[in-house]
């Protein structure tokens, strides 16, 4: 057995004997990205060593780590990295997890501090074999970054804690600024790519978010290029307005390896645009849509832009 192929039965169990799906080779040029190589990228990998921490920008093969570590934009992923679930796109091992570990909130928040980061993004696995998906161990890591760097704004992308009655509540409470839950794709391809998930219960979801704490911004996530229609895009963009959706992010999807889910097209550029434009319209306060756009992605500049965005409404409205 090829190391390759060994690799890909450890990390990916569920789907080492499936058949090859088609890969596209050459990659447009505007997906292509440069490899990390400066001095920031090293100094942000060792904080995320000596802390013993896992991200999202490693496990799931993000073609913007060398960027954002250059800028020390580390997307923290908690509760290990063996995932529960098996979606076709995702590059996170499947299995199953070990115990939480009870220090990783406190390293999180310290990591956050050596970096200096004045907004973070926290995501994890999805743990449905915890009895409450991991709600109390964001919640303890929401309020471990407070207590270590209370200037941090803090934002978390979450699983969809599927019959976990109370979780929501748990991780709400303790006052994130951006809740973030990804839809991923349209509700006809949830079979195939997120077999595990159910769409109107990701769209319950965000829309509980705002019924509990509507000073909580929201936000969610698209891939394209999976075989979705542009008019599915646009009922689910009026879905997650009907929730009170703040921020939409959409970015192209790349096939991890041969045994993951095809990439139907890459999207062309003027085509993120014209997603962007009719998001707008349809009244988001913040839409991050481009080919390389992950959820993370300027997650702190846009944070801002989203935030003055706001608050400008607001005085318009009161004034």
């Amino acid at each position: 057995m090829s190391a390759e192929i060994e690799k890909l039965r450890v990390r990916h169990p569920e789907k080492a004997h499936k058949p090859d799906q088609p890969v596209h080779r050459k990659k447009p040029d505007w997906i292509r990205v440069k490899a990390p190589v400066s001095k920031e990228y090293h100094e942000t990998r060792k904080i995320v060593r000596e802390n013993k921490l896992t991200t999202v920008c490693e496990e799931a093969a993000c073609p913007n780590i060398g960027e954002c570590w250059a800028k020390r934009h580390a997307t923290m992923m908690i509760m290990g990295g063996i995932c529960t679930r098996a979606c076709s796109f995702c590059n996170v091992a499947t299995g199953k997890p070990g115990a939480l570990d009870p220090f990783e909130p406190f390293n999180v928040a310290k990591a956050v501090k050596e970096l200096g980061l004045r907004h973070v993004v926290i995501t994890s696995v999805d743990r449905d074999d915890l009895d409450d998906g991991g709600a109390r161990h964001f919640a303890d890591t929401i309020l471990a970054i407070r207590e270590a760097s209370a200037n941090t704004t803090i934002e978390i992308l979450t699983p969809d804690f599927l019959r976990k009655d109370g979780a929501l509540e748990v991780v709400v409470s303790a006052k994130p600024d951006v809740f973030n839950h990804n839809l991923e794709t349209v509700p006809r391809l949830y079979g195939p790519v997120r077999p595990g998930a159910r769409y109107f219960h990701s769209i319950r979801l965000l829309d509980q978010v705002k019924q509990i704490d509507p000073t909580i911004f929201t936000k969610s996530g698209l891939m394209v290029g999976l075989g979705e229609t542009k008019e599915e895009i646009y009922q689910v963009m009026d879905d997650l307005r009907s929730a009170d959706v703040d921020f939409l992010t959409i970015g192209q999807y790349l096939q991890p390896t041969p045994k993951h889910h095809h990439v139907d097209r890459f999207v062309p550029p003027d085509e993120f645009k014209a997603f962007e434009r009719k998001a707008y319209n349809k009244g988001f306060l913040m839409v991050s849509a481009s080919p390389l756009t992950r959820s993370s992605y300027h997650a702190d500049e846009d944070f801002e832009k989203m935030r003055r965005t706001r608050e400008e409404r607001l005085a318009a409205v009161s004034g």
